[in-house]
């Protein structure tokens, strides 16, 4: 059991016969009242996310997660398909499962992907990932001391704002976890 003050962004408890990953964690004090804890948390299995307070007090029960290194191989539909890179079983995740993970999920991409009691619930992507912008309005000789900005729609269907010297072709790095551009891959 964990008590409260013990939870950070990204451990995964179970509550209400749920695994919920913390996204967003708050202590509160309030006067001369008891302390709470106020948690924003994304179910793992549906990718909804909820906002509950809990007392300073209260315990909770971890749920442990496996991390499996894993490539994704491909996506028919809303359900992608990825290879665990140390027993080469193919193991698949639907769109709602994966959340937003999806946008930014490619072949070839190694990845983790996490299992709860050997059943595959999510993924985990690196930092940043590279992707081709597929189509992006041309730029114009002198644009790069502007520093503005264009939108940019890359090979797996995101939209991304790029500088104006980014054409289409060319490969970018975007943040996973902003899903803002990074720069030029390479």
């Amino acid at each position: 059991m964990i008590d409260a003050g013990g939870l950070r962004k990204g451990i995964a408890i179970e509550l209400d016969g749920k695994i919920y990953q913390i996204i967003e964690y708050r202590h509160i004090k309030i006067g001369r009242g008891s302390a709470q804890v106020r948690l924003r948390l994304r179910d793992i299995r549906s990718g909804n996310t909820i906002e509950r307070s809990f007392q300073a007090s209260d315990k909770f029960t971890p749920a442990f997660l496996e991390r499996r290194h894993a490539q994704c191989l491909y996506n028919e539909r809303d359900v992608y398909y990825f290879m665990d890179n140390e027993s080469y079983e193919q193991l698949s995740l639907t769109t709602e499962q994966l959340g937003e993970a999806k946008n930014y999920l490619k072949e070839g991409l190694e990845l983790e992907l996490l299992t709860y009691k050997g059943t595959p619930i999510s993924v985990e992507l690196p930092a940043a990932v590279e992707l081709r912008v597929i189509q992006t309005e041309p730029g114009f000789k002198g644009d790069t001391a502007t520093g503005g900005s264009k939108p940019a729609k890359l090979e797996t269907g995101i939209n991304v704002q790029v500088p104006l010297f980014i054409d289409t072709g060319e490969i970018i790095k975007v943040d996973t976890r902003t899903g803002e551009y990074l720069g030029k891959a390479g």
